[in-house]
């Protein structure tokens, strides 16, 4: 079920204004987020109008955990970053979905949250499409997609 008055469901301009679509990944979608400050920064989206994991099946739960953590192994052998932090909030925007943000040593908001206080860094359209290959790449290398 969609919600035509949600961000992700409506799937608009404002939508890819800020990130750019990977691939469909199990009961989800994948998107690499446009500002890149955080090298490899994605959402991980339900397919459906849900608003919290709490209203999914166990078997819902267990497909889309399972797709991000094929999607952090993928961050993790392209671009080894030294963490991934992972944040699930709704409040402004209730459609279930997970920012993956790897996280640098020495680098950028290390050992603290991230967060968008920082001017955005976005790369050109070329260089988002590269990421966007070379993640969907590795995840067809892992038998994820």
């Amino acid at each position: 079920m969609k919600d035509p008055n949600c961000f992700y469901c409506e799937d608009g301009e404002k939508r890819r204004s800020l990130m750019k679509e990977i691939c469909k990944i199990g009961n989800a979608t994948l998107y690499l987020n446009r500002d890149q400050k955080h090298k490899g920064r994605c959402v991980l989206k339900y397919e459906d109008h849900v608003t919290d994991i709490s209203k999914l099946t166990v078997q819902q739960n267990q497909v889309f955990f399972e797709s991000l953590r094929q999607v952090a192994a993928a961050l993790e052998a392209l671009f080894s970053p030294d963490k991934i932090n992972y944040a699930i909030y709704g409040d402004t925007v209730p459609h279930l979905h997970v920012h993956i943000v790897p996280k640098y040593k020495g680098g950028l908001q290390w050992g603290g949250p991230f967060d968008d206080s920082v001017p955005r860094q976005e790369p050109s359209e070329e260089e988002v499409d590269k990421l966007i290959n070379m993640i969907r790449g590795q995840l067809q290398k892992q038998h994820a997609i």
